[in-house]
């Protein structure tokens, strides 16, 4: 996949994640509890997976999702929900525009910790920009939440 389609993918799967959060709060809204959308949306989720997985690899699929198994495979899943359980809970008390800026924002700074560590050494002037941009993005993300707080 090229750079451009890698882009493009990234910029659907985010307008799809503020679709699905607004959705998600309606299922929410027509429940006692944030976990009964999590469970329908984990649900829908699972079974699309499996069909999939069924398609591609037939029966032996389940075989190889067991081989590769290992219990911080769990971990994935649980940040995923605690995600989309966070996003419904932002969409719901402070909006969709503080809630994406604040998730955004944070998960750029992640980035770059992540990156930093991983990098073989750390160059200041290699990472200057992205740490101007970051920066930029943290004050426009308080900016933006300001309002709900």
């Amino acid at each position: 996949m090229t750079p451009a389609l890698t882009l493009a993918l990234l910029y659907a799967a985010g307008i799809a994640l503020v679709f699905q959060n607004i959705l998600m709060v309606r299922l929410t809204e027509a429940a006692s509890s944030p976990l009964v959308a999590l469970v329908i949306n984990s649900c829908v989720g699972l079974v699309l997976l499996v069909s999939l997985l069924v398609g591609r690899s037939g029966i032996s699929g389940f075989g190889e999702v067991a081989g590769v198994f290992r219990p911080w495979a769990l971990l994935p899943g649980l940040l995923g929900s605690f995600f989309v359980f966070a996003g419904i809970t932002g969409y719901q008390r402070l909006g969709a525009a503080p809630t994406i800026a604040t998730l955004v924002a944070s998960q750029l700074l992640a980035g770059l910790v992540i990156d930093a560590i991983r990098a073989p050494r750390l160059e200041l002037q290699a990472n200057l920009m992205p740490g101007l941009g970051a920066i930029l993005l943290v004050l426009g993300a308080f900016l933006v939440a300001r309002r709900s707080l």
